[in-house]
């Protein structure tokens, strides 16, 4: 373990997001996500709640501020309905390390499969909520 890195962070996982540039991509996907048929690179976080994941990254994170949308979500099939605690749930751990972050943008769940399949990185999670993948667009680590 490391001083000051939450446990929740798997040394892989701190790798993926080191490797990361400005722009790429990272997928924190549900349990329910294909992730091994779409991700080119798999990290596995089994067990682990995306907002629980969320509070861990964040501090570590910066997210673009060059898009309109560094956050996007896949929008409900019609038929079915959004929780939208899910997304507040989120926003609440991301917000306190960004907290202007423009808001989340839903699409199409196959435009997110195929924007997934483009991503750095998919994070397999135990997230069993409906419509609980995000993605999180990497900006520029400011200089300290």
């Amino acid at each position: 373990m490391l001083k000051g890195i939450s446990p929740l962070l798997s040394p892989q996982l701190l790798e993926v997001m080191a490797r990361m540039g400005h722009g790429d991509e990272l997928v924190l996907a549900d349990a329910h996500f294909p992730g091994e048929s779409i991700g080119k690179r798999v990290v596995r976080a089994d067990g682990l709640r995306i907002a629980d994941l969320l509070e861990a990254i964040m501090p570590l994170f910066e997210l673009d501020s060059y898009v309109p949308h560094s956050l996007i979500m896949m929008e409900p099939v019609p038929g079915d309905e959004l929780d939208p605690s899910v997304e507040g749930s989120y926003l609440v751990k991301i917000r306190k390390e960004a907290p202007a972050v423009s808001p989340v943008k839903r699409i199409d769940r196959f435009a997110f499969y195929e924007r997934a399949s483009k991503a750095f990185a998919v994070v397999m999670t135990g997230e069993t909520s409906k419509y609980g993948n995000i993605i999180l667009i990497k900006g520029v680590t400011p200089v300290m």
